[in-house]
């Protein structure tokens, strides 16, 4: 529940530190905690329906939470709420083909929120103002890079392939289906799609809204690398996502 509130409050820089690093070790954590005790029969019929509860709840209260949102960065912390769900899905599952799929998952989420949050921490500037949705109007227009890299972020995060965020999704389900939870996959693709409404209502703002926002966008070079950097290790894993998963596996 204060994820929304931190994200928002918090500067944009430390949102996407939290949003990434914290949920990573997270997980990792998890993994190691609780991943050996489905080797044991009476633990996973315990822990089973308790993860996928868990998981179930946080997609579809992140999902549709998050259409209600006009702030961007409120939006991406339900949005985010539902993406640990995607990931518990993995978890749930309980088999090696899920955990690999929740560490390709998180590997993909990092850098797509770091490059939504980089692009957002630009237009922001230092005065943390063009926070809205509305305030992205025209930014297609004014600022077509800025404006494309987001989209890309957008569409990887609401699960459109190719991108990476695709193929995360695809293997926690797959795992899921492994695991006869097939239940559990299509409440993740209902969230999916419920997700995809408010992820391209920003590209539809960027793109076809009428340009009533006063953007001044200082360039960062530094920032733009870390952005364009993301967004090409987002396509790559997209388009490789064989390669990185056997890579995964090894491990």
């Amino acid at each position: 529940m204060w994820v929304p509130d931190v994200y928002q409050g918090a500067p944009t820089t430390t949102t996407a530190l939290m949003s990434t690093g914290g949920k990573t070790a997270a997980f990792a954590a998890l993994i190691l905690v609780i991943s050996p005790a489905f080797s044991k029969e009476r633990a996973v019929d315990i822990l089973t329906p308790l993860i996928a509860l868990f998981a179930t709840l946080s997609m579809l209260y992140g999902s549709i939470t998050a259409i209600l949102q006009t702030d961007i960065k409120r939006m991406l912390a339900y949005s985010s709420i539902a993406h640990a769900g995607y990931i518990l899905i993995g978890l749930a599952a309980g088999n090696k083909e899920g955990i690999d799929g929740m560490i390709f998952y998180l590997a993909a989420y990092t850098f797509m929120n770091l490059g939504a949050f980089g692009i957002i921490a630009l237009i922001e500037d230092k005065e943390e103002k063009n926070l809205t949705i509305k305030d992205y109007s025209g930014l297609g227009t004014k600022y077509p890079l800025l404006a494309g890299l987001l989209a890309v972020f957008m569409f990887a995060l609401s699960g459109i392939p190719p991108f990476a965020g695709f193929f995360g999704k695809y293997y926690v389900f797959i795992a899921a289906i492994k695991a006869d939870l097939v239940w559990l996959a299509l409440v993740g693709i209902l969230s999916s799609v419920i997700s995809v409404y408010f992820y391209i209502r920003l590209i539809v703002v960027m793109y076809f809204s009428k340009d009533e926002s006063k953007l001044e966008i200082v360039n960062s070079n530094s920032a733009m690398i870390g952005i364009i950097v993301s967004a090409i290790l987002i396509v790559v894993m997209g388009i490789l996502p064989g390669s990185v998963i056997n890579l995964i596996s090894k491990f």
